[in-house]
């Protein structure tokens, strides 16, 4: 039993890593790409998040997902694995340079065909989605990690898009820590500010789970 949840150091992290994760070899080399030659490889998540989130797309049964913000793909491919023959995931992202490095690992693992992508302001697709294609309540599961000043927009839009009943994950929820001095950083205090938002949300119920750089989760009511 605890009171609180334990802090992860090096060493269990190392445990969690090496006693519970299932890599696909694939995976762990699309990881290694993307350290090795982009400029910001902490924009990727853990693969025991990629995990986690796999399992949660897997548990809830999700056919149709979306999410914001791909990078160099590694979050696609833990959620299109997931997927059945038929699902399908909407992969938004504003760089074609990155999403190059996806599509190929994407092809590689055989999901290609369960992944489209939109490159374009994710607001946006967003937007299409809801007041052109009519896919008001239809999407199961949604992933956002992209630009954090923006979560608000993200997250009241993706909520419109999300049936009743499917689950919302917004990555960055710690914000490196920062969220405990929000005042440091715009990003930090805009996460902040969604955190007690989604708290107060009547419309949803949540849990922040402290994996990764934390993992806020709203399920719609």
């Amino acid at each position: 039993m605890s009171t609180r949840t334990i802090q992860v150091t090096d060493e269990i992290q190392q445990y969690l890593v090496e006693a519970t994760l299932r890599e696909p070899e694939l995976w762990r080399r699309l990881r290694e790409e993307t350290f090795a030659t982009t400029e910001s490889p902490e924009m990727q998540i853990s693969p025991e998040q990629g995990q986690f989130m796999k399992l949660l797309v897997e548990s809830i049964g999700a056919k149709r997902t979306i999410e914001i913000g791909t990078f160099t793909g590694y979050s696609a491919l833990c959620v299109a694995s997931a997927l059945p023959a038929d699902g399908k995931l909407i992969a938004c992202d504003v760089s074609e340079e990155w999403t190059s490095v996806a599509r190929r690992y994407w092809a590689e693992a055989g999901l290609a065909n369960k992944i489209e992508l939109r490159l374009g302001p994710a607001i946006d697709t967003l937007d299409h989605l809801l007041n052109e294609e009519g896919q008001t309540g239809t999407f199961d599961f949604a992933f956002i990690d992209a630009d954090k000043t923006e979560y608000d927009a993200y997250y009241e839009r993706v909520l419109r898009l999300l049936r009743p009943g499917g689950l919302l994950a917004i990555d960055n929820a710690l914000g490196g820590g920062f969220v405990v001095t929000p005042e440091v950083r715009p990003s930090a205090a805009a996460i902040d500010a969604l955190n007690r938002k989604i708290r107060d949300d009547k419309r949803v119920t949540c849990s922040l789970v402290p994996i990764g750089d934390g993992l806020m989760l709203a399920r719609k009511r």
